[in-house]
């Protein structure tokens, strides 16, 4: 039996993982155990509820305020004694947080190899989106298995010289995760309960679904975003959604421009069946995140993303996600053509999803389970 050791540390990680841990459980010869880092709390155990996932080891890492610096450091001493003490014969992490860059880390310190959920998405600059660009880049050359979620991430990963035999398209887990939570949803409206007051505020209006966060936004450039927010939601066909990220860089801008505006929904983060809900319910979304561009478009949503740059070109050059920056005048032109101009909104609704067809975690999973099947087979060669 080979014990494989799944980190993560983050609400993203961990809807992007559990529909890995569910398949790699279903395969014979492993062992799976799951470590949380708790870089973020609330917003992870959200997710292990409606996953029906208890962690086997619970770091609590979080801190209010902490530096990246303390919290990489927190992490790597933390994780590297959860290693020594559970001896895995491979670690597996998830995209380009300080969990998964610190859980590769470690690993590579103890000589264990790594596999990478949702390897090889570059941006081309270290410092948009930041740091998760750097983090990512530190990964892959530890890494022993690349699943790549696109050809385009695959192909980025190859310019760096990754050896080709390591590299796996597989799609993207997010999808699965998509997939799995809006069945159950439709199949049972109260797991989306938590967005029945908001709905019927917004009765009649066109709902547009907003989500930011990323520190490269913070200050002048969230500042930007909220001025637009503001303009947008005075439209009177017009109702935003805003799920208002828990970080004070945050909610300080937010609750300084937005105050009580009416036709703006700021609601606290919402558990991932109700965002799963508010994504089908929104005609488009509005976002920094990365994990929302993959998303949206999975249920015909258009999305504008506040950003200069993203790791996910994929959805740019297939049309379903647009970069419109932080400029206040530039994401108010951008929403109201496609509030306006049916054809513009069509063409990005019916553009197809690059990121995945639901199957992305089986694939991995079999990957896994038949490589460390080798590493057992010649394991006695070596001796």
């Amino acid at each position: 039996m080979s014990k494989i050791l799944v980190i993560f540390g983050t609400r993203p990680e961990a809807i992007k993982l559990f529909p890995v841990i569910r398949a790699l459980q279903t395969q014979p010869g492993l062992v799976v155990r799951t470590c949380v880092t708790a870089q973020h709390r609330g917003l992870l155990d959200q997710v292990l509820a409606i996953a029906g996932l208890s962690p086997d080891i619970d770091l609590d890492l979080m801190e209010p305020g902490q530096t990246l610096d303390r919290l990489t450091a927190r992490l790597l001493v933390g994780l590297g004694d959860v290693m020594d003490a559970e001896q895995p014969d491979m670690v597996v992490v998830q995209g380009d947080t300080a969990t998964a860059m610190t859980g590769a880390l470690a690993a590579y310190y103890r000589k264990v190899p790594v596999a990478h959920v949702e390897a090889g998405l570059r941006s081309g600059d270290i410092h948009h989106p930041w740091p998760e660009e750097v983090n990512r880049r530190i990964v892959a050359p530890i890494a022993a298995l690349h699943f790549a979620p696109t050809q385009t991430a695959a192909d980025a990963l190859l310019r760096e010289n990754i050896a080709p035999s390591t590299i796996h398209v597989t799609g993207n887990t997010v999808i699965d995760a998509l997939h799995w939570t809006h069945a159950r949803v439709a199949a049972d409206p109260a797991l989306g309960a938590a967005l029945d007051p908001v709905v019927a505020d917004c009765a009649g209006k066109r709902i547009i679904l907003v989500t930011t966060h990323r520190r490269e936004n913070f200050g002048d450039a969230m500042a930007g975003i909220a001025r637009a927010i503001a303009r947008i939601a005075a439209r009177d066909d017009v109702a935003v959604v805003f799920p208002v990220h828990p970080n004070p860089n945050v909610v300080s801008v937010m609750d300084r421009i937005l105050g009580d505006q009416p036709d703006i929904a700021r609601i606290a983060p919402l558990d991932y069946p109700s965002f799963v809900r508010a994504l089908g319910l929104a005609e488009i979304v509005l976002t920094d995140s990365g994990g929302v561009q993959e998303e949206a478009p999975a249920l015909g949503k258009p999305v504008l993303v506040m950003r200069e740059t993203t790791e996910r070109p994929e959805g740019v050059e297939a049309g379903t996600a647009k970069l419109v920056g932080t400029s206040e005048d530039r994401i108010v032109s951008e929403i109201f053509t496609l509030l306006d101009d049916m054809a513009a909104y069509s063409a990005m609704a019916r553009a197809h999803n690059p990121f995945g067809d639901g199957h992305a975690a089986a694939r991995i999973a079999q990957t896994i389970a038949h490589t460390m099947a080798q590493a057992v087979a010649i394991a006695p060669a070596h001796r």
